[in-house]
């Protein structure tokens, strides 16, 4: 009931808003998505620390193609639950000093994709989850397109074009799946584990690379990255929020419970190419990071470089890396959403987001620069911050797969160190000028979304062990699932 509670309320809570008019749409749509996070918060209550699946609903739905709607969650899926529900009403409040037109329709489509991505982190249905995949696609897609920057048409497009054709991928991998599940065909999360699993390692590899693109795609992954710097940097911050705290960690999750566990021949296969790839993009975006000039386009690289890190650990296919995965995307999460809160900040003030325009801001918001500057230790791994447990144990997960490997990783800890404290030294260090000498103070709801985010980065990088307690059950089962099944 109550995974069923987080799947419709949104949704219903987006219905009631397209009848609302006026400044009212903001305050409604926050408190429809506390409510979910009070919700969720609910469901972490009543979770028992084990592997098993809780929260379980299992209705027919397509009884001849043995298709159900089939939702549950075992920790791995309760902590991108949790991550939704704590994102979506402090991206909703980061709106809250702009006017977007059509204001209901806006709000509708955020608890629209709210709704579609939890779907997406519940379902034990492989044909479930792939409606729900496309279903988040939608809203995200339409935010871009009528509240975007210059060129949005176009690059939305892209954006939508990539991302459709990862989908069809992904579906033609879990039909070829299910023609392969015994007796009545059905696209049954086990059946579809159990039909991955039977197929030899030749197929397990068509699978894997029809799914790993789809995947790879969503997150991204080079070379499949090309669509994301200009979405990021065209789409509304509302949306490149949505996008980057939210919407790429379906590609990571579905690496963990859609790919490992069904092809784990094609893991063996496959995976030192996909670990490589996820490498190469580390360094890469990292370099094309330090390059940049315009701040937003710079997060949006490194979010590339931080992804390819989550990637490669979970790909490594031992505990401490899917660990370091599970903890690294609620990091990144928060972290991105407070990096790209803070380009929307400054941006407002000063209708500039390029280095060479900025600088001295600290002389006059001293508050700003310490807010700006926890987010930032965070974003760069820094003990005692969100940002390191995770790339810890990411690091050590890919170092047990190879030493090399886990090398060149490592040097996303240094680059990111340089294009990041670089950034604040250019932004907010140095003289004031005619540009930055009036960047006027924090507003109540901007203090309140960085306070909360500060707070996040500090808490859970001084005590992560909440969230490893939550995942550990269900990340263990896993991995010995994978492992058991290439005889190691």
């Amino acid at each position: 009931m109550i995974t069923l509670l987080l799947i419709f309320f949104p949704l219903l809570a987006a219905l009631l808003l397209l009848m609302v008019k006026g400044e009212q749409v903001k305050k409604i749509a926050l408190g429809a998505a506390i409510i979910e996070f009070v919700i969720s918060i609910f469901a972490l209550t009543q979770f028992q620390y084990n592997a098993n699946v809780q929260f379980e609903a299992s209705y027919a739905w397509i009884r001849s193609l043995g298709i159900t709607f089939h939702v549950g969650m075992d920790g791995i899926s309760l902590l991108l639950v949790l991550l939704t529900t704590f994102l979506v009403p402090i991206i909703i409040l980061t709106s809250f000093n702009t006017n977007y037109k059509n204001p209901a329709i806006f709000y509708s489509l955020i608890l629209s994709m709210q709704m579609a991505l939890i779907g997406v982190f519940v379902s034990l249905d492989g044909f479930l989850f792939y409606v729900f995949w496309e279903l988040a696609l939608i809203p995200i897609y339409f935010i871009c397109l009528l509240w975007g920057g210059e060129d949005r048409a176009k690059i939305t497009f892209k954006f939508f074009i990539y991302t459709l054709a990862g989908s069809l991928l992904m579906l033609l991998g879990l039909i070829y799946l299910y023609q392969h599940t015994e007796g009545t065909h059905s696209f049954n999360i086990d059946a579809l584990y159990k039909a991955g699993q039977s197929l030899d390692a030749v197929h397990q590899g068509y699978v894997f690379v029809a799914l790993f693109m789809a995947f790879a795609i969503k997150m991204p992954i080079f070379p499949f990255h090309t669509w994301q710097p200009d979405t990021y940097t065209t789409a509304p911050t509302t949306g490149t929020m949505l996008l980057s705290g939210i919407m790429l960690k379906m590609g990571t999750y579905g690496l963990i419970r859609w790919l490992l566990p069904v092809v784990p021949l094609g893991l063996d296969h496959w995976g030192n190419t996909a670990i490589i790839l996820s490498v190469i993009g580390i360094v890469y975006a990292s370099c094309i990071a330090i390059a940049q000039k315009d701040f937003k386009r710079l997060i949006a690289y490194s979010s590339i470089a931080h992804v390819g890190l989550i990637s490669a650990g979970i790909l490594a296919a031992n505990v401490q890396g899917m660990q370091g995965a599970m903890v690294q995307m609620l990091s990144h999460g928060v972290n991105v959403v407070g990096l790209f809160f803070i380009v929307d900040i400054i941006q407002q003030r000063t209708g500039k987001r390029d280095f060479v325009s900025l600088g001295g801001i600290r002389n006059v918001n001293p508050q700003f620069a310490v807010l700006f500057l926890i987010v930032l230790l965070g974003s760069v791994a820094l003990p005692l911050t969100n940002g390191f447990i995770g790339e810890f144990l990411l690091l050590n997960g890919l170092y047990q797969y190879s030493s090399w490997l886990a090398a060149l990783a490592g040097l996303s800890v240094i680059l990111g160190a340089v294009y990041m404290l670089r950034s604040y030294q250019s932004i907010m260090l140095g003289e004031t000028n005619a540009v930055t000498s009036t960047f006027a103070p924090l507003s109540g709801n901007e203090k309140t979304v960085l306070v909360i985010l500060c707070a996040a980065i500090i808490g859970f990088g001084i005590y992560p062990k909440p969230l490893l307690d939550i995942a550990e059950p269900a990340v263990t089962k896993l991995v010995e699932g994978v492992q058991t099944a290439l005889g190691r």
